[in-house]
């Protein structure tokens, strides 16, 4: 079925969420040993990590680790994959603070209950500063803990490491200002979107895993997981993208039309801008505005399908996923791993949530 998860991924989620568990767990017992106060920031990134989520980079990075000659049950591809969820989770944290959100996965967002506690409890200065204040400092934690889990890795993992950090900060500076300058350029949210996820999702884990697996193979194996990775990546964040605009609440755990209220720099929404007739234009110029009514967005909604800016950008994505499966063919990695990652790229951009 279109859409359906590899049977592999839920295996190494597995792994993935056990590492998880058992690393919490000992520092919960660590820290609240000291302070039982210290147990609050160390349960809200187990409550994230192990609430849900799609395990996709740590299943990027162990077909990279495969493809390259690794075994299929190695600790350190499965303390990667570890790393790779705590890592995801500490630009999570700051992006709902970013963002403002009040929910991430069907969830209250960490800086609201931070904010709630505060309040209730009556103490001293804004409940707001110290709910974000608390949120950033989780996030911090949880990526530390991620550097702790790959402190065995190769040099040139290391190297992968430090540059997908950067990338993924990178991008999201580009992402938030390109909301507020109301950005709406093809190139540009193309570039954004790249920077945000798409390298950071498949690319850089694809690399890392490589690198940790046969590191005298990097200049070898890099490339051809590019030419994978890189539409790919760009394919899943402009997946992302149209269930931010359309998706289902009760499946993606986002509000309806989230990415239209916070005024996101789309390659969606740059598609119907530049197809759009100046009545089209005045509609689409009611994204951003975080007071947008549920009709509102509805309008907006029509108007990204009338313009054509959907079906182009859904063209897109299939041409992208085609440009990645079809450079495996000649990609100097294990046919199994080749067997996975063409069903992977059929899953990332074609998912619902």
């Amino acid at each position: 079925m279109p859409g359906s998860a590899p049977p592999s991924l839920t295996l190494l989620a597995d792994r993935v969420n056990t590492r998880l568990d058992e690393f919490l767990t000992a520092e919960l017992d660590r820290w609240s040993s000291f302070d039982s106060d210290l147990a609050q920031p160390i349960n809200e990134i187990r409550r994230l990590v192990l609430s849900g989520g799609k395990r996709l980079r740590p299943a990027f990075c162990h077909w990279g680790y495969v493809g390259a000659g690794g075994g299929t049950d190695d600790q350190i591809d499965i303390d990667a994959g570890a790393a790779f969820e705590l890592m995801h989770a500490f630009a999570l944290f700051h992006d709902d603070v970013m963002d403002d959100a009040d929910s991430r996965r069907n969830q209250v967002t960490t800086h609201v209950v931070a904010s709630r506690e505060h309040a209730e409890r009556g103490w001293a200065g804004e409940s707001r500063r110290y709910g974000e204040g608390v949120a950033i400092l989780v996030g911090d934690l949880a990526f530390v803990y991620a550097d702790q889990l790959l402190q065995e890795s190769t040099r040139e993992a290391s190297q992968i490491w430090n540059e997908l950090r950067i990338e993924l900060n990178i991008g999201q500076f580009l992402d938030i200002r390109g909301g507020v300058s109301r950005t709406r350029d093809v190139d540009t949210a193309e570039r954004i979107c790249r920077y945000k996820s798409g390298k950071y999702t498949i690319e850089r884990p694809l690399h890392l895993g490589a690198a940790l697996a046969a590191p005298e193979r990097v200049d070898e194996l890099l490339p051809h997981l590019s030419n994978y990775g890189l539409p790919l990546g760009d394919a899943f964040q402009m997946r992302d993208d149209v269930m931010g605009a359309f998706g289902d609440e009760a499946v993606t755990g986002k509000p309806v039309g989230g990415d239209l209220i916070e005024g996101k720099p789309t390659p969606l929404l740059a598609r119907a801008t530049r197809r759009a007739t100046p009545a089209q234009t005045s509609v689409l110029e009611l994204v951003g505005d975080p007071d947008m009514t549920p009709e509102a967005v509805a309008r907006v909604q029509q108007v990204i399908v009338e313009t054509g800016g959907l079906d182009e950008l859904e063209a897109h994505i299939s041409a992208l996923t085609e440009s990645a499966v079809t450079s495996l063919d000649v990609a100097p990695i294990t046919d199994l791993a080749k067997t996975e990652l063409a069903a992977l790229a059929e899953y990332v951009s074609q998912r619902s949530v």
